[in-house]
């Protein structure tokens, strides 16, 4: 599918129209959940006290941590938090591997954001071209593999999971950690510099119980906005999910949250037809079965990821971001197209297969690029408000 505008997102969920480039308009259900959550954080014993707990120790810097064993004993003394706390000065012992209490808020190394957004000031933007005003830069992925895994919601725990169809980093399972992303970079995306794991629930036929996975899997990283003040780049190892698994309930005709027809065929993008249960579309030639899920465009600049896996990003709006997330960055989108067109007997996703609606549809992003690269695309693509390909250039500035 060509690049193509997406729409700001409204307070609450909705549907959106987007007009490829030389093809008809297609529409797609956004939603934005945010759930409420605890954070969970591992605080330092009184002296002499035995520790009792164990917790993985992660390397959030996105490189690997050496010489360092895969679990340490852990303090006993366990507190409660609804929100993160507060930031810390950046030292020397903020380099090292952090012990993170799993499911709980994980702060961003401030020693090696703070290297990249300097690197970013650094970068010189190319020579702007005539490729209009979709500020965006974009990864075309293909289907990788499927696992029971989870490594943002059930980080560590193979086979905790429903199903779900993975793209991008090959190497990625339950125990897959921000270092394992740089250090294992193949890849089903193009461009390869792109070592990020992307991953949504498994859709599988409701007759045959088998499953069907995705053609095509765009990736954008753009602005939402009418202007690009004051962005940045995606710090390495964030991670999001957009939509909300536990939601169940009827998608039919004009609903929101809803697969849809790409490209028209007879009828609409709500297909010719419905399955018998209403909540799948038929679509008619040439178009096929899609679904776009949208993420926010702010983060809280000290977070890499939150209890609910939401409260560290944000969306904002023309005037700019939230005061507790004022880092403006790119806004991921996932435009995911099956090689399917519907059936009377429907579908389900792995997420609900007793409900068989796709209210549950979800999306997740363990973003991981080389860092050059990123800054590069993030001052041509976004900051000059231009339309870059998979090299991350204006391909009619050439």
């Amino acid at each position: 599918m060509s690049s193509s505008a997406f729409p700001e997102p409204p307070p609450s969920p909705g549907r959106h129209a987007r007009r490829p480039r030389g093809a008809a308009v297609a529409a797609a259900g956004v939603a934005v959940a945010v759930i409420a959550g605890a954070a969970v954080w591992m605080t330092r014993p009184a002296a002499g006290k035995q520790a009792s707990e164990t917790a993985a120790v992660r390397s959030e810097t996105g490189t690997p941590a050496p010489g360092i064993a895969s679990s340490v004993s852990a303090p006993a003394s366990i507190s409660v938090s609804a929100s993160p706390p507060a930031k810390a000065a950046t030292t020397a012992a903020t380099k090292a591997p952090q012990v993170v209490a799993k499911g709980g808020w994980i702060p961003v190394d401030q020693a090696v954001w703070g290297k990249q957004l300097a690197d970013y000031q650094r970068t010189k933007a190319d020579p702007p071209g005539n490729a209009g005003n979709l500020p965006e830069f974009r990864a075309d992925c293909k289907y990788s593999h499927r696992k029971p895994d989870d490594p943002i919601v059930a980080p560590g725990l193979p086979g905790a999971s429903h199903m779900h169809s993975f793209v991008g980093n090959k190497a990625v399972d339950a125990h897959t950690t921000a270092g394992d992303l740089m250090k294992f970079t193949a890849t089903t995306c193009k461009p390869v510099v792109d070592h990020s794991a992307y991953w949504v629930p498994t859709l599988y036929e409701a007759a045959s119980r088998t499953p069907v996975e995705t053609t095509g899997f765009r990736v954008y990283y753009r602005s939402l906005r009418s202007n690009s003040t004051g962005v940045v780049p995606i710090p390495n190892g964030l991670r999001m999910i957009a939509g909300d698994a536990k939601k169940k309930v009827p998608t039919p005709r004009g609903a929101q949250g809803q697969f849809y027809c790409a490209f028209y065929g007879p009828g609409d993008i709500d297909g010719y037809a419905r399955s018998e249960n209403g909540n799948w579309p038929i679509c008619g030639e040439p178009a096929s079965l899609h679904f776009m899920l949208q993420f926010p465009d702010c983060w809280d600049g000290e977070n890499l990821d939150s209890p609910n896996h939401k409260d560290h990003v944000a969306f904002g709006t023309n005037e700019g971001c939230p005061a507790a997330h004022p880092v403006r960055i790119p806004a991921l989108t996932f435009d995911i197209a099956y090689g399917a067109k519907g059936s009377k007997a429907g579908y389900y996703l792995s997420s609900d297969p007793d409900g068989r609606s796709a209210s549950s549809m979800h999306g997740d992003a363990f973003v991981m690029w080389d860092a050059d690269a990123m800054n590069q695309r993030v001052r041509n693509c976004i900051a000059q408000r231009r339309t870059c390909n998979n090299d991350g250039y204006d391909p009619f500035s050439y």
